[in-house]
């Protein structure tokens, strides 16, 4: 055999189509990661401003005519207000104007992020500077002092993502991407409930009673990671589904490449570009994301909208899971999909 031969038995087209696919995962998730991360900054930040009425609509129009549009200031009515918008996740900073002093104070949450609390902080500061003004800084739902930098919701929720489509990805390998019938398929999506429920309650006992690095409440923690795996794997058997062992790429797209910049881990969505803002909230990791911050620092608050997308993921992996099995004609044949590593299993 000549070399060229030798290239062409070694290295088959389906074999060199899926290299490529590879290669083009690889740009695309450093142009996403470097996208997202390269240059954040603050835009339409969510923000409460607490002043007289005699200079409210003043102080409102001043932080609204910052260049760059950092902040989205609107006003409240008093400091508890301000503070139970900002525990509801309504708005993510408030200021509070005090015409009878040179010094005002700035109300934040941390636990929310805080490469956002600090962001916030600095644009306050300066345009408070620049007035002869101070500002003092009053965190009123804090970080926990284990949780470094107000991330380990978001290690938590990508160590779900991570299990959920590696234990559909196991299916797919030990016995073929796509189930051989409806009855494969309900196994399937039985196993990986039961792989949730167990990753669920193993990662919420990780992050809070070994490392103590998230408070909150263990339980709700384990039933979003059972929802955050469940959904994750059950999109995963979807994409294999239509597309055989390929959908293992399309889920590490959908969750990897793009759902992990735009979840608000590292940067909460105030601060990235508009495109990763725009999709954060309705992918896995960033609807898990979220709602893991609101169980440990906001009593739960604002997680009704979270958990309807990951319910959405869940139920519309699991039903496409379904339908693409019923609409698979059975091949009894060993290696009835050559893309397909154990196929012949037919389960």
């Amino acid at each position: 055999m000549t070399f060229v031969d030798e290239v062409k038995s070694a290295v088959t087209v389906r074999a060199a189509l899926l290299v490529i696919g590879v290669l083009g995962l690889m740009v695309a998730f450093i142009a996403s990661y470097a996208g997202a991360f390269h240059h954040p900054k603050p835009k339409d930040v969510p923000f409460g401003v607490v002043a007289p009425a005699q200079i409210s609509a003043q102080a409102v129009q001043r932080l609204n005519a910052i260049p760059g549009g950092a902040l989205d200031a609107r006003a409240v009515e008093d400091r508890a207000a301000a503070t139970r918008q900002l525990r509801d996740r309504d708005i993510d900073g408030a200021l509070i104007v005090d015409p009878g002093s040179t010094t005002d104070t700035l109300l934040v949450a941390g636990g929310g992020g805080a490469s956002l609390s600090q962001a916030v902080e600095l644009v306050v500061t300066s345009i408070e500077k620049a007035e002869q003004r101070t500002v003092k800084v009053v965190d009123v739902a804090p970080a926990d002092p284990e949780d470094a930098r107000g991330l380990s919701s978001f290690y938590l929720v990508v160590g779900w993502c991570v299990g959920g489509y590696l234990c559909a990805a196991i299916l797919a390998i030990s016995h073929g991407a796509r189930p051989a019938n409806v009855q494969r398929a309900v196994i399937r999506l039985g196993a990986l409930a039961v792989y949730s429920i167990a990753a669920g309650l193993l990662g919420a006992l990780i992050i809070g009673p070994v490392l103590g690095a998230l408070p909150g409440s263990y339980l709700g923690l384990a039933g979003l990671g059972a929802l955050v795996v469940f959904a994750v794997g059950a999109t995963t058997l979807a994409f294999q589904g239509l597309a055989g062992i390929v959908g293992i790429g399309l889920a590490i797209l959908v969750v990897v490449v793009l759902g992990n910049p735009s979840a608000g881990g590292a940067y909460p969505y105030p601060l990235l570009p508009p495109f990763w803002k725009a999709i954060g909230p309705a992918l896995p990791p960033g609807a898990g994301t979220w709602a893991a911050r609101s169980i440990a620092y906001f009593r739960g608050n604002a997680v009704t909208g979270p958990l309807l997308v990951l319910s959405a993921w869940a139920v519309g992996g699991a039903a496409v899971t379904l339908v693409m099995a019923g609409l698979r004609k059975r091949d009894e044949r060993a290696g009835d999909d050559p893309l397909e590593v154990g196929a012949g299993a037919g389960a």
